[in-house]
């Protein structure tokens, strides 16, 4: 009887470290699922829509100094290269460089939109050097992500809706709703409706085209799928305001 429970023992242990190994991939592998990868992608996208929007309206330096507090959890996540939750850090990373360019020109530069993409783009020098280190997908969240707002603004420059921009920025409660009605008679005018759907055919062709060339099992395969899914959401995002620019345009992305 003792030998037996003995060979019991030993077998339980030996198969063990086997079902833990097996549990490790499972989790390490996970957030490398291109489903997960997409969802973490568009999540981190509209986040700033919903959380950073109205908080750098109200609180612009309270959200800026947010800023170094996803820069912190994504480092300190981003340390565990084998862990589940090292891709989320390193797209935490790439987060916290649009949120500090977004702070940065809504807190208090938003009536100059001349000056919206080289706000944006002051983390552009760490995000390049970033592509050749373990942070690449972070990085290519924060190019990808601003690529995408330098083609919605000059959608919108080719459009000639810039013009309105300041203004809205600018204007009491009573004006805004007056200019955004503009605004919005100007996006259904044939011109420029030709311009938006010209401009999202060849923006979504260029994220099909990164998606394909995309290695699944390689890092810089999960970059490539990252820049893929934050191009497509931010078009998809951009599409939704559009929309509601024409239908509703007190609820526009100008507001």
């Amino acid at each position: 009887m003792e030998e037996l429970i003995t060979k019991n023992l030993e077998v339980k242990d030996n198969l063990k470290p086997r079902f833990q190994n097996e549990f490790d991939v499972l989790r390490n592998t996970f957030l490398s699922r291109p489903i997960a990868l997409r969802l973490w992608s568009s999540f981190f996208i509209i986040l700033p829509i919903f959380v950073q929007a109205p908080w750098v309206r109200f609180e612009p330096i309270s959200a800026l100094c947010a800023t170094f507090i996803i820069l912190f959890i994504g480092f300190v996540l981003s340390r565990k290269e084998t862990d589940k939750w090292f891709i989320v850090g390193s797209l935490l990373l790439g987060v916290s460089g649009s949120w500090l360019g977004g702070c940065l020109f809504w807190g208090w530069l938003s009536a100059y939109p001349i000056l919206h993409i080289p706000v944006e783009a002051v983390p552009l020098p760490l995000a390049l050097v970033g592509l050749g280190t373990k942070w690449k997908i972070g990085s290519s969240f924060y190019i990808s992500s601003l690529f995408g707002t330098a083609i919605t603004d000059m959608t919108i420059f080719m459009t000639g809706i810039m013009d309105q921009w300041k203004e809205v920025i600018t204007a009491d409660s009573d004006n805004a709703p007056i200019i955004l009605q503009k605004t919005s008679e100007n996006l259904i005018q044939l011109k420029s409706l030709s311009i938006i759907i010209f401009v999202a055919l060849i923006v979504w062709f260029i994220s099909k085209e990164i998606f394909s060339s995309a290695i699944t099992n390689s890092a810089n395969g999960k970059a490539l799928l990252v820049s893929s899914y934050v191009i497509q959401t931010t078009l998809i995002v951009d599409a939704i305001f559009i929309l509601l620019a024409i239908i509703q345009p007190e609820l526009s992305g100008l507001v």
